[in-house]
């Protein structure tokens, strides 16, 4: 499995952790993404798998029984991973039972996967029931959307519309609008279920205070959805700086590029006759 490293999966990664961190997402251990890998990337190098060592699941995830995940380590520096991808990041396999994984690459100084894997596990399983595409989820500490978290009301419609007037194309990006959850402590079963609750209807949600969970079918699209809704929330940031809105991009602007690009907004967030 030692050539696993040249894959253009593990190299893609390595960029993106890069990008990340030197963009301030990903400071120090913050941060972490699972990418569900499809059997033929992984199948060439199994007949060279040696025994792996097995980690026990604190959450059940039999719903991805046997499928191949590349995820970044526990307490692992994203700044660190490009220069050595087989020690901050694993390829695990998901039990036959769903309780335990075992890793197959990587992880070499004795390492386990990220802390927040239950929360990846279950809401992998969630866009996979409303996206047979689906493949990747991505956690960061986005800076601007962070901090209007503690300056704009967490109501998912008004964050949703502030965000979708601070950009023309963060509508066409995500038109479902964005998800928010209350304050939760991370890494725990509570933070998981509430993020997949949300995730049947959107594919981004924000943890206030905390940063923004996000899935995708890879990593362009995750990564391009995260950074278009950090864009705009940066926007917010220099318009309320320079004293507040003084013209806006309205309901019926968005509702002709919504047509004009073929989306269809969330029900209901739009205003017009």
């Amino acid at each position: 499995m030692e050539k696993f490293v040249e894959t253009p999966q593990v190299k893609e990664l390595c960029k993106i952790t890069d990008v990340m961190y030197r963009k301030g997402w990903d400071e120090r251990n913050g941060g972490n993404i699972s990418w569900i890998m499809d059997e033929e990337v992984v199948k060439p190098f199994i007949q060279d798998m040696p025994e792996g060592r097995n980690v026990e699941l604190n959450f059940n995830a039999k719903e991805l029984a046997n499928s191949y995940l590349l995820v970044t380590g526990s307490g692992k520096y994203f700044r660190n991973i490009i220069e050595d991808p087989q020690d901050s990041l694993g390829l695990i396999q998901i039990s036959e039972d769903g309780r335990s994984y075992t890793i197959l690459w990587g992880f070499a100084n004795g390492a386990i996967a990220t802390s927040e894997l239950p929360t990846h596990l279950m809401n992998h399983i969630q866009r996979l029931k409303v996206d047979d595409n689906h493949r990747l989820i991505m956690h960061c500490h986005t800076t601007h959307t962070i901090a209007m978290t503690f300056s704009h009301m967490l109501d998912e419609k008004e964050f949703t519309k502030t965000l979708w007037k601070m950009c023309t194309e963060c509508l066409v990006v995500f038109p479902e609008g964005i998800g928010i959850i209350p304050w939760v402590v991370p890494g725990t079963e509570a933070i998981g279920k509430l993020t997949a609750e949300k995730m049947k209807d959107v594919r981004t949600v924000l943890w206030p205070h905390h940063g923004i969970f996000g899935a995708g079918s890879d990593i362009d699209e995750t990564f391009g959805l995260i950074e278009t809704i950090e864009k705009a929330a940066e926007v917010y940031t220099l318009v309320q700086a320079q004293g507040g809105v003084k013209q806006e991009i309205s309901d019926e602007n968005l509702s002709d590029l919504a047509e004009g690009f073929g989306v269809v907004p969330r029900d209901g967030y739009l205003e017009v006759d």
